[in-house]
């Protein structure tokens, strides 16, 4: 009989305890909010990025124009060789040539350069404006009390993405005066 009391007892007390713990874990628990941020729209459409993109435009513009006038000029001077070719005595024929080799070889290096350049000045001002951005979203995170923000996803509900505010205000930031430091 004095099991069976216990035993009573017991069984009494363990919902009594897992009352009492459901209403703290409750409390304990928060909601996990969760964002979302298109990386190619922030790069697309954000002012700093676009700035970027008109600075490397306007940096590598002349050797640009430079190439091409290269190229034609190259291009040129083959078909008028192709034309005159079978005109040509055989030494004149083959010091034509190898003058074009050596000048498409002029021009391909050239080419690589600029393309090798272009891409790491890119590089550079992509890192930059990736840093500006980390820390527009860290700051539009922490200000909406944001516990992820994601920037890959296969799915995501349009109602967590932030692009938008972080668009916005990477575009105030350009606007408003950025704080000089003594570095």
């Amino acid at each position: 009989m004095k099991h069976l009391i216990r035993a009573a007892a017991g069984a009494l007390l363990i919902p009594a305890f897992a009352l009492v713990a459901v209403p703290a874990q409750a409390q304990a628990q928060e909601t996990f909010r969760i964002g979302f941020v298109n990386p190619d729209r922030v790069l697309r459409e954000a002012q700093p990025a676009k700035n970027a993109q008109a600075k490397l435009e306007a940096e590598f513009l002349k050797r640009e124009k430079d190439l091409t006038a290269q190229g034609d000029a190259l291009k040129a001077a083959s078909e008028k060789f192709e034309r005159e070719a079978p005109t040509l005595s055989e030494s004149q024929r083959v010091t034509r040539q190898r003058s074009l080799v050596d000048q498409d070889r002029d021009f391909q290096r050239k080419r690589r350069e600029f393309q090798e350049d272009l891409n790491a000045r890119k590089n550079e001002e992509l890192q930059q404006v990736y840093e500006r951005a980390n820390r527009v979203v860290k700051q539009v995170a922490e200000a909406e009390k944001y516990d992820a923000i994601l920037q890959e996803a296969i799915y995501i509900n349009p109602k967590h993405d932030i692009t938008d505010k972080v668009i916005k205000a990477l575009n105030a930031s350009v606007t408003s005066p950025a704080p000089t430091t003594g570095k």
